[in-house]
C-alpha cells in the first residue's frame, strides 16, 4: 500500500492542521481501543506510529507560548498511552483519555 506525503510527516501544513491531524488520530485510536484492541492492533500500531512522527515534527517549530502547555501535556500523557495500551484493564480508561485528549486538541489547535 502506498502511502501520501502526510502519512508520516505532515511540515508543510500549518501548525493548527497538524494539531488536526493528531485530533483525528486520537479520536480514531479511541474507538479502536474501545472496540477491540486485538482485532484492530495492526491498525493501533500504525496510527501510534504515524502520531508519534507527528509529534517529533511538532518538536522542531515554533510553538506558540498559549499552545506550549497544552502540547506538554499531551506529550506526557501519550507516552503512558503508548506504554500502557495493551494493558487488557486499561483499555477503556485510555479509550476514553485520548478520546478527550482529541476534543482538547480540536479546541485548542488555533493557539498553535
Amino acid at each position: 500500500m502506498k502511502h501520501s506525503p502526510h502519512f508520516s510527516h505532515q511540515t508543510d501544513l500549518p501548525l493548527d492542521k497538524q494539531i488536526l491531524n493528531v485530533s483525528v488520530n486520537m479520536a480514531r485510536l479511541s474507538e479502536w481501543i474501545a472496540d477491540s484492541y486485538i482485532s484492530h492492533k495492526s491498525l493501533i500500531d500504525i496510527f501510534i506510529k504515524q502520531t508519534e512522527n507527528y509529534l517529533d515534527d511538532l518538536s522542531d517549530q515554533n510553538i506558540s507560548e498559549d499552545f506550549k502547555p497544552t502540547l506538554i501535556k499531551f506529550q506526557a500523557d501519550f507516552k503512558k498511552f503508548r506504554n500502557e495500551v495493551k494493558n487488557e484493564k486499561e483499555k477503556l480508561y485510555w479509550a476514553e483519555r485520548i478520546l478527550t485528549w482529541a476534543n482538547i486538541l480540536q479546541h485548542r489547535a488555533k493557539l498553535a
